[in-house]
This record gives C-alpha cells, structure tokens and sequence, in this order.
C-alpha cells in the first residue's frame, strides 16, 4: 500500500495530460472521479501520522493507511480551477510554491508553462514577510546579468576588462547562489495575489508567510497535514508524482484559461462562464 502511495499507481494506466481537456474532465465529476483514482490521488499517509483536522476528508483505513474521499478532492479542484481562473482574468499574480524533491520538477514546469512564478529550491526566510530586502537581492542578481554582458560586449572589441579574474569568479558564484534562489521569482516587483502550494507541512515557512500576510491560498494537503494552513485545501496525496502532476495540471490551467480570456478580451473581462455540473 505505501509504495502505491508514492508511486501513484492506480488500477489503471497513467494519465495522458496532453490529452485532456481540463474543463471538460471538470464539467465531468463523475470521470475527474475515475482520474483520481487513476493517479493514486486517494492514498493518504499512515494512520499513525494523520492530522485529526483532516478527519472530514478521510474516507476509510485500508491495511493501517488513511483513503482519501476523492469527492472532496474532486470539488476541491473545481473551486481551485475557478480561483485561478478569476486570477488570470484580472490580471493578478500566481506564485507557485514547493521545495519537496517529487514537486520541484512538476512545480517549475507547470508555473512556466502557464506564466506563473515560483519557488522551488530552498525557501528563503522573510520571502514574503521581508519582501522589500529579498527583492534587493534579486536587483543585485540583475546588476550581475548586465555586468556580465559588458564584460562580453568588452571582450567582443578586445578591451581589459576592469576585474581581475578571481574577482570575476566571485560575482559568478554568488550569482549563480542568487540565479538558484531567485531565478523564478526574477520579475515578481511585488507580492503575488495567489500562492499554490504542494505540501503547506514541508513548506511551512512558506505556508506561514502566507498566512500572516493575508495572501489568499491555495494547496493539496495530505492525511498528515492541518488543512487551516492554506485557504482552499485540495486533499490529495502529496507523495506521488503522478497526483501532483494531475492536480498541478488542472490548477494551473485554470490561470492559463484565465489569462487567455483576459488577452481575447483585450483587458475588458467578459461574464465567467462558471463550470456545469
């Protein structure tokens, strides 16, 4: 049972998310239904390190691991799906979040594909709640980019540069530290108005942030999680890839969708068409 858990094996193959068409699978509970199940979305953790407040979201105990009732997961996304899509349509900022090693891969994708920030490597303390002073160390980041297209552009016409070498390798190491840190936040000139979060229990500082901030939120909370951590929880297993894909997909969409509106309507936001179902 674990190891279906964190390999996100159901009785049935893979889900093809290039074939999906989000909103459709969304008008349709009763297949969104089918796909959860497919990625594995249902298992939770152990007994033995569930969160009592996630008690409303646990279905059943199968051999000593919590079963997610995917119902709540099912609506769950529709209402995330939704809040990023009002997001994308007003024209507002998605940060998407999750230092965990299974996520960073799907978290970095998914926020590139549909235009979003994130975070993905170590979270930096004071990111949000210190944002004026972590955004100087992203203009210092900067200053190094445009430092480094001089030296080339010098280089190019045969000039001495005004660094020795040693020096040069400095600033490209702390660069690169800053490029690490930084690198998909680069262009965030002020707090995001959404932030999605794969696991608020591993990223608590982030989750914490948030919260003192008063930053709506949005995140897949596992059995072993307090679901108070973010203000729409999306009860799911959080260990798989493939749930955290799936469910990183369809949230994410949903500020594509929304952007996309946003640009048809050349900023001048139609009436949503809420979801059926």
């Amino acid at each position: 049972m674990e190891e279906l858990r964190e390999e996100g094996l159901g009785s049935t193959p893979s889900v093809d998310l290039e074939e999906i068409d989000v909103r459709e699978l969304l008008n349709n509970p009763r297949e969104l239904l089918k796909k959860l199940f497919e990625v594995g979305a249902h298992y939770g953790h152990r007994k033995s390190r569930w969160n009592p407040k996630m008690r409303p979201f646990i279905y059943t105990v199968r051999n000593g691991i919590h079963v997610i009732d995917v119902r709540y997961t099912v609506v769950a996304l529709r209402k995330a799906y939704e809040r990023m899509r009002e997001e994308g349509r007003r024209g507002g900022t998605v940060l998407f979040v999750s230092t965990k090693p299974q996520a960073r891969a799907i978290i970095k994708d998914e926020a590139r594909r549909v235009g979003a920030f994130y975070v993905v490597e170590r979270w930096p303390g004071g990111l949000l709640t210190n944002f004026e002073t972590i955004h100087k160390r992203i203009l210092k980041m900067k200053e190094y980019e445009s430092l480094f297209l001089e030296f080339e552009e010098r280089r190019r016409r045969g000039e001495v540069l005004p660094y020795t070498k040693k020096e040069i390798l400095k600033m490209q190491r702390e660069y690169a530290k800053l490029r690490k840190l930084f690198g998909g936040i680069e262009n965030m000139n002020h707090l995001p108005d959404l932030v999605y979060i794969v696991d608020p229990k591993y990223n608590h500082i982030a989750a914490y942030e948030v919260k003192k901030l008063g930053i709506p939120s949005i995140g897949i909370v596992d059995t072993n999680a307090d679901p108070e951590m973010v203000d729409l929880p999306i009860p799911a297993n959080d260990e798989s890839m493939k749930s955290i894909r799936f469910i990183t997909h369809i949230v994410a969409q949903g500020y594509l969708d929304g952007k996309r509106e946003r640009e048809a309507a050349g900023g001048i936001l139609p009436e949503t068409a809420e979801l059926t179902g």
